[in-house]
């Protein structure tokens, strides 16, 4: 037998230490070194190899590069999400909060897949029964082969006899495979077990959806190194309180990044909702203060989204700051360049900023109504609700361009909004039918333009 030597492994970074510490030395991370039974080389350094598998040195011309069709899911913003559907070989990770719904997207999945292609659902949590109740309940008349086991080699063994092109490990966390002596969910056992899986997923050309549990903090349970591992990372989004389920994509080597999904959850499972922006705009006529509608971009994707502001006297030296959905860091720069460049003090003011429906923004085209939502409830003046606004603001008080301006004008316009608001780099060429667009050019002209009103 492989003499074993106990090490602690980074589940941040990776890095490792021959004796456990508060922090890792790497990455000086807190609180993430976890114990690892490391085997020495031996009988199984063979099991090293790539991903992809060796070969000679070739020209790139001299590669023939057959691109396959993608699979469908039959989930419509599910496919939106992976660019288009399913690669054969790819791996795709699927993370999200306990009961948000990722066993339920992919078991709809693979009855969808299953008319088309074979299919193979492999589950480490639930029962078989779990499941088939599940599948009952959600009305699915699919007869979806299925597996519960945790042993990779088992799971090998029987991906090898069915053959399947499409299987499903629910979760990456349950399985283990018998070269390593650590627990199931380990930092050693979840690599070795990514690894492994992938590297099938490649020779074979199948595509394996995995599922990953998250941490307290949001992230993916496990080394960070399984992220770079897979093809293509999901994460799923939602209060479980609520009925809307929001899926991204933060990493795809077949399709665009930050692309949004949006699900309503029924007794029937998740469906996909073809106009997302009823879900982030008010419906009621009445205009409030504090509240503008950005136009944001999702990935390739224009979404309305409805910003709420609200500022009231501070009786604290340190008034507070707070955001949902948006950057703090980004509202306090605003917040400094309003009084520089706007004029406009909030420094006693207790200021609260959220993006309605759950929807997180990160894209600093949201700028420009971030701050006049502020200058709305500061003055108590509302903003009319068919205007929807987007800009960067920069330090200097100018209104910088952002991408897809066009595409952003027109998804308002579709909606039935009449006004605009925008950097005037970002005009359009042409008259869009229903609108009327004004550029501005600094915060200044924007704020003048919102006196007007």
């Amino acid at each position: 037998m492989a003499k074993t030597t106990t090490t602690y492994v980074c589940s941040q970074c990776g890095g490792q230490a021959n004796k456990w510490q508060g922090q890792c030395p790497h990455c000086l991370a807190w609180n993430t070194l976890a114990e690892s039974i490391q085997e020495a080389a031996g009988k199984n350094a063979s099991r090293f190899q790539s991903l992809a598998g060796s070969g000679l040195v070739v020209r790139l011309s001299a590669v023939q590069a057959v691109e396959t069709p993608r699979m469908a899911t039959g989930l419509p913003e599910f496919d939106r999400v992976l660019g288009g559907g399913l690669v054969g070989g790819g791996v795709v990770l699927i993370g999200g909060d306990p009961g948000i719904g990722k066993s339920t997207l992919l078991l709809q999945a693979l009855a969808a897949i299953s008319t088309q292609a074979k299919t193979l659902y492999v589950s480490g949590e639930e029962s078989a029964a779990q499941i088939a109740m599940r599948s009952r309940r959600l009305g699915l008349s699919a007869d979806i082969p299925l597996l519960t086991e945790i042993r990779l080699e088992s799971i090998f063994a029987t991906l090898k006899a069915e053959q399947p092109q499409i299987a499903v490990i629910d979760s990456i966390q349950t399985v283990y495979t018998e070269q390593l002596q650590s627990a199931p969910g380990s930092v050693a056992q979840v690599r070795e077990c990514a690894q492994e899986l992938t590297r099938y997923a490649k020779q074979a050309g199948i595509t394996i959806l995995l599922v990953g549990h998250v941490t307290k903090e949001g992230t993916l349970a496990g080394p960070r190194v399984l992220e770079h591992i897979v093809d293509t990372v999901l994460y799923f989004e939602g209060d479980t309180g609520s009925s809307f389920r929001l899926i991204r994509a933060f990493k795809n080597r077949y399709g665009a990044v930050n692309e949004l999904g949006v699900f309503a959850m029924t007794d029937k499972g998740l469906k996909g909702v073809n106009n997302p922006s009823a879900l982030f705009l008010n419906r009621d006529e009445r205009e409030a203060p504090g509240s503008c509608v950005v136009v944001a971009q999702e990935g390739t994707r224009p979404l309305l989204v409805e910003i709420q502001a609200l500022l009231d006297s501070s009786h604290s030296p340190s008034p507070r700051r707070l955001t949902v959905g948006l950057d703090g860091n980004r509202l306090a720069m605003l917040l400094a360049v309003l009084h520089r460049h706007g004029g406009i003090p909030c420094y006693d003011q207790d200021v609260f900023v959220n993006a309605v429906g759950g929807v997180k923004i990160t894209e600093p085209a949201v700028d420009l109504a971030v701050a006049l939502a502020v200058v709305s409830s500061l003055r108590n003046k509302p903003i009319p609700h068919k205007l929807a606004v987007f800009g960067e603001i920069g330090l200097a008080g100018e209104i910088r361009p952002v991408q897809r301006g066009q595409e952003r004008l027109k998804e308002a316009a579709k909606l039935g909004f009449t006004q605009a608001l925008c950097p005037k780099a970002n005009l359009p060429k042409g008259k869009i039918a229903g609108m009327e667009v004004k550029g501005v050019a600094s915060l200044a002209e924007a704020l003048e333009y919102f006196r007007a009103l």
